[in-house]
């Protein structure tokens, strides 16, 4: 990872938000812009270089993971330390969505005549934008999922329930080489799969439900997300029919996306065909969103989402149709977007496989 080369960009940035430097905050920032996985650490992007800051517990980890930068060790908060590292910044920028009114308040009257400038999305907006070792981090993300995927189909039996199932998939992934899970595993049985965001419970598996797995591994802190829905033995035939149509609608979604496209616009496409084919009330979600560093992130895929999707991005495609009372279909995929369109980042089938 080019961690000089992101805060450089940042850097370039300072004149366009009006201040002299920014304190980055955010833990997660913090890691993009120095590679320093830790608990408490904090960047002050100046134009003429950066300063990394944390406390007595991780002088020797940061010592290992920053080595680029100057590190500062502070023994008192930092708040109380930082005035001695702002000599000619009057105008300090600093990340508004992560810091509280009264952390807020509290640094402003340690600075003096220093002014606070609060700023947004600044970071993230060159996050949405992966380099090679992010989407190869990405990638081997999904290669992970997708072995504990195909893995996965051999535990389905009668009788087995939902939690079973998610705990044996998290340790699938984690088997496959995981340092992690990009977040709770999704298992839905039967009418269960109409909820698109169900959580793992108690119901047994039977003959004729569908399953919804809605998954994905960390690798070197980048995610993976994948949804797939899976018969269990021969499903009811509105299921089958509308598993056709989320699938034609993903295709359709995948067809649309290429670099300087709205995330409202690839919305529109995939959900004309579910509107058509009659199901346009059940699609109640968003298309997609940006995979990262976090497994949400920038940019959005929804209706509402005027978001231009930048080359170099990575995001879902994922519309569902979920009829109460009798089931649900989604299917999900991360693609890479570039000037000419995109690539399917997974390689698991999408047709409906029944087991």
């Amino acid at each position: 990872m080019d961690h000089q080369l992101r805060r450089s960009a940042l850097a370039a940035r300072l004149e366009d938000l009006s201040v002299d430097a920014l304190l980055v905050t955010r833990m997660l920032h913090t890691r993009y812009l120095t590679g320093f996985t830790g608990s408490s650490g904090q960047v002050l992007i100046r134009g003429d270089g950066a300063l990394f800051f944390t406390d007595g517990r991780y002088t020797e980890q940061s010592r290992r993971e920053v080595p680029d930068l100057e590190r500062i060790t502070y023994r008192n908060p930092l708040r109380e330390e930082l005035p001695d590292h702002l000599d000619g910044i009057r105008r300090l920028g600093f990340e508004a969505e992560e810091m509280t009114v009264a952390a807020r308040d509290r640094l402003a009257g340690a600075l003096g005549d220093v002014e606070l400038v609060p700023t947004t999305e600044v970071v993230e907006a060159l996050r949405a934008v992966k380099d090679d070792d992010e989407r190869a981090a990405i990638r081997q993300a999904q290669a992970i999922t997708d072995a504990a995927f195909e893995r996965i189909l051999e535990h389905f039996a009668v009788g087995v329930s939902e939690q079973q199932i998610a705990r044996q998939l998290e340790a699938l992934m984690l088997d496959e080489g995981a340092e992690g899970l990009a977040f709770d595993s999704i298992v839905a049985f039967g009418e269960s799969a109409a909820e698109p965001h169900h959580e793992p419970a108690h119901r047994l598996l039977e003959e004729g439900d569908v399953i919804k797995l809605d998954f994905g591994a960390r690798f070197a802190g980048y995610h993976a997300d994948m949804t797939r829905t899976v018969a269990f033995g021969a499903p009811a035939s509105e299921l089958a029919k509308i598993h056709d149509v989320v699938k034609q609608s993903q295709q359709a979604g995948i067809d649309a996306v290429r670099a300087g496209v709205t995330g409202s616009a690839v919305d529109a496409v995939s959900r004309a065909v579910i509107e058509r084919a009659g199901y346009g009330e059940f699609f109640v979600h968003s298309l997609g969103h940006g995979v990262g560093l976090e497994v949400h992130e920038a940019p959005s895929l929804g209706r509402k989402q005027d978001d231009l999707l930048p080359a170099g991005s990575v995001v879902t495609i994922e519309p569902g149709i979920y009829i109460p009372g009798l089931g649900g279909v989604r299917i999900e995929d991360m693609v890479e977007v570039n000037d000419d369109g995109c690539v399917v980042i997974g390689t698991s089938t999408r047709d409906l496989i029944e087991l």
